[in-house]
């Protein structure tokens, strides 16, 4: 990316500090909210949010900053803001950060720092978060002038958003917070627009009109470019089948025709057993994860491979490329059009197999079923429907059986696979959109991890629904330990948990308990009429695992149902 000139303003302004600045920058960028935690080093800008627009919303923990604005972000498109002192403030930030970059998710982290003068001689709360962080960002800055401020954090917000899309942090010492300056500088916006290769997208139209078995594998940057219509367009007009990634959810409608489910490690028979027959991948935004393909050089093993992304680092990187398709993705997918298609057989046999396959909810006994109730809670809430999802058996359980309307109804930690995310994501999104059921769906080990957010609910007012699902265990990993590790059970059992409905309401949180099938859907009913926040604390069976399941090291058509049978046969 090419780096533009900072350019005075003129005519000079009365002189203001470089905090001031900072929080005059942001109102003048339209941020609204900002998810943060003062400290000594960040004093300053603390100091000068006083007055401001900006609503800044009090985390009880750094982390809990990071994953409420990326969720903030993933829910609205716009760019979240998070900030928070030196040193273990800083630190805090780090798995957030972290997050987003792994999920492409745009996001501007501001920290403090101790004064210029002290930096690198070990003072109190000093850290080097620029060294630290700088394989976790996109870019980064330490600002050293008051006058900067602006430009820096102008630029900051460009290069969060545009391209491949990512977390930036801008460091900000003590003294440049208090600095003054009446001539601060502004930033331009380069022109960054990348030109259509025609040729390439004539390429890919050719593929297709000889493909007799081609597939649409749909991941994250469809959502992430605004090409949500563009793609559903695109699948409508050629009624090429359509696979989707985790983080895609909701980019085609589930309840779509030629929709097939995710693809993977937890995918649908259907959507793994049509990527193994296909003879062409149209990848759109995807970047051939291992969750996503299983064994690599097995995966989609007669498919040539049309790869739309906007960044070329990804095309090429773990499958070879027949026709790449680099640059804008909503742009290319509203240029391809390959015209009509023989490919009738082929959609039809696939709507069949996902009808054939299609996830049943009658599971016998008197105890909660998991993926029943969040289905039912999904078609309870409707198109205003949002997950805020943590990482692990309940996360795998709602990409299999919610119903998602738009992309933006499914927020989950993808790529990083970050326990704790739940919550403060739920908070985020709920602020982002105050009149949509959003629920965040946990697990018992998950919410432990950023539990101290419910009192940010409270004094917020934050009217966020928590489905809690309790199997006094890490579920995900008794998994394997049942499946792969000859059932040594070594360290899941969570089976002293405290009482999630006593500790809720101690910190004024309204919670309530359902531990039988017949209270699954008055409960859910009650859970999305609360006024307020709601937790509503599910007991499950323990031993109840996610099926089907890709094994380590077996390609996607070698999957693992409930009886614990390979079934490979095509």
């Amino acid at each position: 990316m090419t780096v533009a000139t900072a350019f005075k303003d003129a005519p000079a302004t009365a002189p203001q500090s470089g905090a001031r600045l900072l929080v005059s920058t942001l109102e003048r960028l339209g941020v609204e909210v900002v998810f943060g935690y003062p400290g000594g080093a960040i004093m300053p800008v603390y100091d000068a949010l006083t007055g401001s627009s900006l609503k800044h919303i009090l985390v009880r923990h750094e982390q809990g900053a990071a994953f409420a604005a990326d969720a903030w972000a993933r829910a609205t498109g716009k760019v979240g803001v998070c900030m928070a002192t030196s040193g273990p403030g800083a630190t805090n930030l780090i798995t957030g950060i972290a997050n987003a970059m792994m999920d492409s998710v745009p996001m501007v982290c501001i920290t403090g720092n101790v004064s210029t003068a002290v930096m690198g001689t070990d003072a109190f709360q000093e850290i080097d978060i620029l060294g630290v962080t700088l394989p976790i960002v996109k870019h980064s800055w330490i600002v050293r002038n008051p006058a900067d401020v602006p430009a820096v954090i102008e630029e900051a917000f460009h290069v969060a958003r545009s391209g491949r899309p990512g977390p930036v942090l801008v460091d900000l010492p003590k003294d440049v917070q208090v600095g003054m300056t009446a001539d601060p500088y502004g930033f331009s916006i380069p022109n960054t627009t990348a030109e259509l290769d025609w040729a390439a997208i004539a390429e890919a139209e050719a593929l297709i009109r000889q493909a007799a078995r081609p597939l649409l594998y749909v991941g994250g940057g469809v959502k992430i470019a605004g090409a949500t219509e563009a793609l559903r367009d695109l699948a409508g007009r050629t009624g090429i089948p359509v696979v989707s990634t985790l983080n895609a959810l909701g980019s085609v409608r589930t309840d779509a025709h030629g929709y097939l489910g995710m693809l993977g490690m937890h995918g649908t028979r259907a959507a793994n057993e049509a990527v193994q027959e296909s003879d062409l991948l149209i990848v759109l935004g995807a970047r051939f994860d291992d969750r996503a393909t299983g064994k690599l050089n097995e995966f989609a093993p007669f498919a040539r491979v049309v790869h739309f992304d906007v960044d070329p680092a990804e095309v090429g990187k773990l499958r070879a490329t027949h026709v790449p398709v680099i640059g804008d993705l909503k742009a290319g997918i509203e240029a391809l059009n390959p015209g009509p298609l023989a490919i009738q057989p082929w959609a039809e046999r696939c709507t069949r197999n996902a009808a054939t396959n299609a996830y049943r909810y009658d599971a016998p006994g008197e105890g909660v079923y998991a993926p029943a109730l969040l289905n039912e809670l999904s078609l309870q809430a409707g198109d205003s429907f949002v997950a805020a999802c943590d990482v692990g058996q309940h996360q795998m359980w709602v990409a299999q059986h919610c119903a998602f309307t738009r992309p933006e109804a499914h927020l989950t930690s993808g790529g990083l696979g970050a326990m704790g995310y739940g919550l403060p994501a739920g908070m985020g999104a709920k602020l982002a959109r105050p009149d949509a059921h959003v629920v965040t769906v946990s697990g018992d080990g998950s919410f432990m991890m950023n539990i101290q957010e419910l009192a940010t609910l409270r004094r917020y007012g934050i009217a966020l629904k928590i489905v809690l699902l309790d199997n006094s265990s890490l579920g995900l990993v008794r998994q394997w330990q049942e499946l792969f590790f000859e059932q040594n059970y070594s360290e899941v059992d969570l089976s002293d948990n405290p009482d999630f409905v006593v500790v809720a309401q101690a910190f004024g949180i309204e919670a309530f308990r359902v531990d039988a099938r017949d209270q699954v859907s008055d409960g859910i009913a009650r859970l999305l009429d609360a006024r307020g926040p709601c937790l509503m604390h599910v007991l499950i069976d323990p031993k109840e695992n996610v099926w089907p399941l890709v094994p380590p090291g077996k390609n996607n058509a070698e999957m693992m149902h409930g009886d614990s049978r390979f079934e490979g046969d095509m």
